[in-house]
């Protein structure tokens, strides 16, 4: 059963990043796309500042571009 759990996880953690890329790199705004992310993860109960926020945008965004 932990391993069913473990893949679940992968699963759905690669699925968030994969959507927050796809979000980064949609013909929008970034300013748009970041208060739809910031709104999405306090949705969640994840409470990020703008900074946070944006730390975690440059952090994807160098990833993608590895």
């Amino acid at each position: 059963m932990n391993k069913s759990v473990g893949i679940i996880s992968a699963f759905l953690g690669g699925a968030l990043v994969g959507a927050s890329i796809a979000l980064l790199f949609a013909p929008e705004k970034g300013v748009d796309t970041r208060a739809r992310i910031k709104a999405l993860l306090k949705s969640k109960g994840i409470d990020f500042s703008d900074d946070e926020v944006e730390k975690l945008v440059e952090q994807i965004s160098d990833e993608e571009e590895n």
